[in-house]
């Protein structure tokens, strides 16, 4: 420790002293002895003081953020979020119960704290006092009683009713306590109660067009398919967020419109940025890129209920014409890892890695086809930019099913609407599908039979079976035993080809701050960006 640190100089002093300087180099040695410059030759070069300042968080600022997904489906009910950016716009005006830290670990969030007296069956959450709703209202338990309850109506049309099937009940006891018991234990619950879809919404709650609720912003507009948005929220909870005074937050389906947006600063982040440009984003001086692999894919979709995908040798056979290495270097420029058919990526703790590796084989799809009774057919794919790479993937697919007997043609759909109007709905499409925290809520969410985006329609009663036991077995190694049984009949049996993991690459201005914050669960620090970034200006 040098005298500089033991003996700091007040912002008061420097100023005095600059003041008292009789040339610029005097000057200059003022600001370094200080620790705003240090020695550099014939050039200066930030010292530590300097350096530490402009890290430090700066309040005011307005930002224009462009997502890749938008349409006239684009919602602020949490229960109903199925898109980047609804996630986003979600986690700006509403808080959950618990949220994740880096290690995706549930955290006290509106919850203060939380317990389980009986190995899971029954949750205990004590709620944080003082907190309100952008209306003024005061946080209580009948709001967290109702948002939790309204996941088990059909008429919510929640996206997580599978995973709120095992909710038993939801009582309030005193001004500051919840308690959820559920129909079987559940060791992860907490963590459930940190996704978007389980934000906290006000009791009562029909109309979620204003966006009320105890988040960072409220919303001042909102347009779906066109724009929101929204302004700093005074009385957040957490004392000192958010910085930023207003986010607008816009749809822009084309991704070399996206990028030519952050490039020419009309807009500040953008996200789903194509893995040819990345590069070119880490070298401007005006732009940033965050790149975050937590299991992010696109994956190919058969539907198990339509023809061709009843076939069993058909859908076997399609998933041995991707060509995984060829498809992460040219259309990802290697920013992907090789995946396998089963959606969970080697980060996980209950990744699996003994299933053998499918590879790319056009002369087993070929035979496949034969004993489907499929050569020769002529096929259809849905495909979009919408869909990270599905249009290029779709291009290496068509290539590789006519070398194994198969004529295809490729349907390329617009990026606006594809998720409402194609996503699942053709014999042949693709998804992009964001990552989720556990491998319970990945599963609960889109291949259990109940599943709202269970994509290929693939029902297996055991599997569904697996979903509910490894929630309440404590046992570390069998529940790793369950996942990988799981993780194999996926592989083997459902209609989902997923070929690789892919990085999600958001690109932000150079001018934002707190974009190092970890989140590792996707995009735009896992979609909670608004709360931790700021404008350096």
């Amino acid at each position: 420790m040098n005298d500089d640190d033991q003996n700091p100089v007040s912002e008061q002093q420097l100023y005095d002293r600059l003041t008292r300087a009789t040339s610029r180099r005097e000057a200059l040695k003022t600001l370094a002895a200080a620790g705003f410059f240090a020695a550099g030759g014939a050039s200066l070069v930030l010292g530590p003081k300097a350096r530490a300042a402009s890290n430090q968080p700066k309040y005011g600022g307005h930002i224009r953020v462009a997502l890749s997904s938008s349409s006239t489906k684009d919602t602020l009910d949490p229960a109903k979020g199925a898109t980047a950016i609804d996630y986003c716009r979600d986690f700006m005006f509403y808080s959950g119960l618990t949220e994740y830290d880096s290690h995706l670990q549930p955290q006290p969030a509106l919850a203060e704290s939380f317990h389980t007296p009986d190995r899971g069956k029954t949750w205990v959450f004590k709620l944080r006092r003082g907190v309100t709703f952008h209306n003024g209202k005061a946080l209580a338990p009948d709001d967290v009683v109702f948002s939790i309850m309204r996941h088990k109506d059909p008429a919510t049309g929640s996206k997580i009713k599978p995973l709120a099937d095992q909710i038993d009940k939801v009582a309030a006891y005193g001004d500051h306590e919840v308690t959820v018991t559920l129909t079987t234990p559940n060791v992860d619950f907490p963590a459930i109660t940190a996704i978007s879809h389980m934000l906290i919404v006000p009791h009562g709650t029909t109309d979620f067009s204003q966006g009320i609720g105890t988040g960072p912003f409220t919303c001042a507009e909102f347009k779906p398919g066109v724009r929101s948005v929204a302004h700093r929220y005074a009385d957040y909870w957490k004392p000192g967020k958010p910085y930023l005074d207003t986010i607008e937050t816009v749809g822009i389906g084309d991704k070399s419109s996206r990028i030519n947006a952050l490039m020419s600063n009309g807009v500040q982040m953008i996200n789903d940025v194509d893995p040819h440009a990345a590069e070119r984003i880490k070298n401007a001086s005006n732009t940033r890129l965050s790149a975050v692999n937590s299991g992010n894919y696109s994956d190919l979709i058969m539907r198990l209920d339509m023809e061709p995908g009843k076939r069993p040798a058909f859908v076997e056979g399609m998933k041995y014409l991707l060509d995984r290495d060829r498809m992460k270097q040219i259309i990802y420029s290697g920013y992907a890892d090789i995946a396998n058919d089963q959606p969970l990526p080697p980060t996980n703790p209950y990744y699996f890695d003994g299933l053998p590796q499918r590879t790319y084989d056009p002369d087993r799809a070929r035979s496949l086809f034969k004993k489907a009774g499929v050569t020769g057919a002529k096929l259809q794919v849905v495909a979009s930019q919408a869909a990270n790479g599905s249009v290029e993937m779709a291009t290496f697919l068509q290539q590789a099913a006519d070398r194994a007997g198969l004529k295809m043609q490729i349907k390329r759909a617009p990026a606006e609407g594809y998720w409402s109007n194609y996503w699942a709905k053709q014999p042949i499409t693709f998804g992009n599908i964001n990552p989720r925290p556990t491998a319970n809520i990945l599963f609960s969410q889109f291949f259990t039979s109940s599943a709202p985006w269970n994509e290929s329609h693939w029902h297996d009663p055991k599997f569904d079976q697996l979903v509910t036991a490894a929630r309440q077995e404590t046992d570390k190694t069998k529940r790793q035993q369950m996942y990988a049984d799981m993780q194999r009949m996926i592989h083997q049996s459902s209609g989902i080809g997923i070929p690789l993991f892919i990085t999600d690459l958001t690109g932000y201005s150079s001018q934002l701050g707190g974009m190092d914050h970890k989140i590792p669960l996707g995009a735009m620090l896992g979609h909670r960006f608004a709360e931790y970034v700021w404008w350096k200006g």
